[in-house]
Order: C-alpha cells, then sequence, then structure tokens
C-alpha cells in the first residue's frame, strides 16, 4: 500500500492509496486528516472513487502542521566526514541531537526546487528515512515506538552550508523554500518488517554519492521517538527525518555542492525513490 496527496484539476490537494496506475481516493480533508483517525476507522473513509495517475501529480504525502523534526549526526561515518573537514574529534553523541525545518520547505516530489545564488552558494544534499507519527503521544517507551508510527516516506534534507555556518546553527540553513523534498508516498509500518535494515542511496545526476543502510544508525527509530516525546506532546502527522549517511557535499574532496540543472534522487530500499531537479538563479 502507498498513501499519496495529490493535486486534483477540480479540487485541489486530495488524500489517496495508490494502486498501479490509479489513485483511490480518500474522504478526509487531508493525509494528515487521515492519519489522525483511529486505526480502525481508516479503512472506511477509503472510497470506491479512482482518479488515473496520468491525470494528477503528486503533492508531498503529507504537510505535518508544524516543523519537520530532524537529527544530525546520527551515522558514525558522517559524523568522521565531518569532522576532518573541520579539523575537530571524532565524538559520538551521549544522546540525539534535534533540529527543526520550517514547514514551508516542504516540497513535492517530481518538481524543480527553486534556490537563488544570492541566498547561498552551498547547497548540499542529504538523504534520509523519514517517520510519519500515526498518534497523538508523549513519553513513549522505546518498546512501544511501534504503536505510534503511521509509516515512512523519502526525505532529501537539502542544506545551505555557507548559512549554517554564519549563523551558528542550523534551522535557517536548513529551512529554505524548498528545502525539504519529501516522498513520493508513505508506506505504512506494518509492510515494513523491520526499518533498521533498509539500504539508503543518493544520486546526482545518476552517479552515486551515498550509500549505506539504516542499521547504521547510532540512535535507532525507537531511541529517537523515545527522546523526542519526553515530555513533548507529538501530532499525527509530524516528520521525523532520521539523519543522514556519509558522501555528502561539503565533505568531499573538493566539496561538490548542487548546481543549476542538477537531478537528486533519494532511493531507500522498500519505499521508493524521491527525485527532484534543482533550479539556482
Amino acid at each position: 500500500m502507498r498513501y499519496v496527496s495529490f493535486f486534483s484539476p477540480d479540487a485541489g490537494v486530495r488524500p489517496g492509496v495508490l494502486e498501479g496506475d490509479r489513485i483511490r481516493t480518500i474522504a478526509c480533508a487531508t493525509m494528515r486528516e487521515f492519519i489522525a483517525l483511529p486505526p480502525a476507522q481508516r479503512p472506511g473513509r477509503v472510497t470506491d472513487e479512482y482518479v488515473a495517475l496520468a491525470r494528477v501529480r503528486l503533492d508531498a504525502p503529507v504537510r505535518p502542521a508544524r516543523n519537520v523534526f530532524c537529527v544530525g549526526r546520527n551515522y558514525l561515518e558522517h559524523i568522521k566526514e565531518g569532522a576532518l573537514v573541520f579539523g575537530r574529534e571524532t565524538k559520538l553523541p551521549e544522546r540525539p541531537t534535534f533540529f527543526t525545518k520550517a514547514p514551508t520547505a516542504i516540497a513535492a516530489p517530481d518538481t524543480t526546487l527553486r534556490f537563488e545564488a544570492a541566498i547561498s552558494n552551498e547547497y548540499d544534499y542529504e538523504a534520509e528515512l523519514a517517520v510519519v507519527v500515526g498518534a497523538r503521544c508523549k513519553d513513549v517507551a522505546e518498546t512501544a515506538w511501534r504503536d505510534v508510527v503511521f509509516g515512512y516516506t523519502c526525505l532529501n534534507d537539502v542544506t545551505a552550508r555557507d548559512l549554517q555556518r554564519e549563523h551558528g546553527q542550523w534551522f535557517k540553513g536548513k529551512s529554505l523554500d524548498d528545502a525539504c523534498p519529501l516522498g513520493p508516498w508513505i508506506v505504512p509500518s506494518g509492510e515494513v518488517a523491520d526499518p533498521q535494515r533498509l539500504e539508503i542511496a543518493f544520486r546526482r545526476n545518476g552517479i552515486e554519492k551515498q550509500r549505506s543502510t539504516t542499521a547504521r544508525m547510532i540512535f535507532p527509530i525507537a531511541r529517537l521517538i523515545a527522546e523526542l516525546s519526553r515530555g513533548m506532546t507529538l501530532e499525527p502527522g509530524d516528520v521525523i527525518a532520521t539523519g543522514t549517511p556519509e558522501g555528502v557535499g561539503f565533505a568531499r574532496q573538493p566539496p561538490e555542492f548542487l548546481q543549476d540543472g542538477d537531478e537528486m534522487t533519494v532511493e531507500i530500499e522498500g519505499i521508493g525513490s524521491l527525485r527532484n531537479h534543482i533550479h539556482i538563479s
């Protein structure tokens, strides 16, 4: 099963279930509204109305009501490559490092991401597995994390590295408009046997730049949800980006930042491929 949101010519953005070359519509205003339903009620909202996939275009599968939650430094080799660039000692974090991306950064799959050279000269990519929260929750035990996960999707944590340095923190450099493509769909949690055993890769213009496995996360999804929800309520439709592996542009020798016209593809085993082009004016 693949949950999608799509632009309908006559009804705006609608949620649905992708079935081959057709989309079966969902009787909810948004995917976030559908996710918020009790699990037993969700099947009853899937209609018998179909729309041809060729007649519509996909939006980001869900647009959370607030910032996207992100995890920094969650793969050892990514920590090592960053430490080498900045001449620092490689040190493993004792707890997850959280930051956020503004909801206005979210972009649809198969679209052109538009950035400005006057804003940054160092646009970079980060392939990530994203978790979609499926229930309102707080203080989730590590053993109960599956109970609050709706599903998984692909995310590209596009980052303006120079802004990241200049501002001394991560929010601004990671929250530019179009800096968070998401999709193309959500795979329900029950169809992913083990999200900690998925191959993850990134290709720039067809050339592989990142390849790893989610098994190499320092903090697995269970720990991330437990830590993030401690004393803080998570809502249905919230998105958690789980960190990127090694191979990002700024850490390459010489650095390889994105250029106008580049095609970016995030590929995650069992989840899908998120493809976008980039335009820098």
